[in-house]
């Protein structure tokens, strides 16, 4: 048997535990790559010797991209992962932090359009749905090859605080978070249960916004504790259940940054962008996108998110039209 290969572009704190994460379920050969002379190379080596202990036979390997001709090893990729970015400095406008990551973006987008565009591509620098947008449009991968994080790791976040509130199992909550990866993401209430139980039931509406405003602010919460870093474990695993998912065929519905386009974008105010909604995830990538109906209090959240997001996309036009 032919194992798949997956490529993780970045070798930081999220992409290594990614790596370790798809070595250990054994979802395929891992190639891990980085800018950083001796990174990649090293993480994947380390992983590489603790498979034994956990019978996982696939090889991990590591790649540093200082020397361009080390993207060719991304050839007949599987799917491809991408974490690569800069986190944001002091002095660094958020403009200046997208400008800055839509360059790197553009950058892995043109190598993996010479060496594997037929791969299925999970973006996760930050803005994830932002950064999904610019690497469509330099790669000029189909769009449903394309899937952002977000609401992937968003959702398991709100499902965690959920869970611990009413003291009850995670797997049996079933709740989501759609729009953009930030801010004004949108928990949705409505469709949030325990066992078919709605929230609405077992929750007073203040611990709810309790919960909402707890996972839309998550991120920051792990920052505020780590001081020099930001949240890994979490991503890594939101996104090794979307490689999964890609990898298996399991056709999982998780919410997911995806291209709006034709009825879907009529139906969600919303063309030409990636943003968060639930969508069926296979073999082929973004499979369907599933349509909601909002009442006035969600399509006022919703309205708030995308115009958020078309303004960063708006921003990355700008940029690729000024780098060329």
């Amino acid at each position: 048997m032919v194992r798949k290969k997956i490529s993780l572009i970045g070798a930081g704190n999220v992409g290594a535990s990614l790596a370790q994460f798809l070595a250990l379920k054994e979802l395929g050969d891992v190639y891990l790559f980085d800018v950083v002379d001796g990174v990649p190379e090293g993480k994947a080596l380390d992983i590489l010797e603790g498979n034994p202990h956990w019978g996982a036979d696939v090889k991990v390997r590591g790649f540093t991209t200082a020397d361009p001709s080390a993207y060719k090893n991304l050839e007949n990729s599987d799917v491809i992962v991408i974490t690569a970015g800069l986190a944001r400095k002091p002095g660094m406008s958020r403009d200046d932090l997208l400008n800055k990551n839509v360059e790197i973006m553009a950058s892995i987008a043109k190598n993996v359009k010479k060496y594997s565009p037929g791969s299925k591509v999970v973006v996760v620098s930050n803005p994830a749905d932002v950064m999904a947008y610019a690497f469509q449009k330099v790669s000029g991968v189909k769009p449903e090859r394309i899937m952002g994080l977000g609401g992937s790791l968003d959702s398991a976040r709100f499902r965690t605080f959920l869970a611990e509130e009413l003291s009850v199992s995670v797997e049996d909550v079933n709740a989501f978070v759609i729009g953009g990866h930030g801010d004004d993401m949108v928990p949705f209430i409505r469709y949030s249960n325990v066992a078919g139980i709605p929230i609405t039931s077992l929750l007073s509406k203040e611990k709810i916004e309790e919960i909402v405003k707890r996972t839309r602010f998550g991120g920051g919460e792990i920052v505020n504790f780590l001081k020099t870093g930001s949240a890994y474990y979490a991503p890594g695993i939101s996104i090794t259940a979307m490689v999964e998912s890609i990898i298996k065929d399991k056709k999982r519905v998780i919410p997911c940054a995806a291209y709006l386009a034709g009825s879907h974008a009529k139906h969600y105010g919303a063309d030409g962008i990636y943003i968060g909604l639930p969508i069926k995830i296979g073999e082929n990538g973004v499979e369907q996108i599933y349509d909601m109906d909002f009442n006035p209090d969600e399509k006022a959240l919703w309205v708030k998110t995308v115009e958020s997001v078309k303004s960063s996309c708006q921003k990355v036009d700008d940029f690729l039209k000024t780098s060329n």
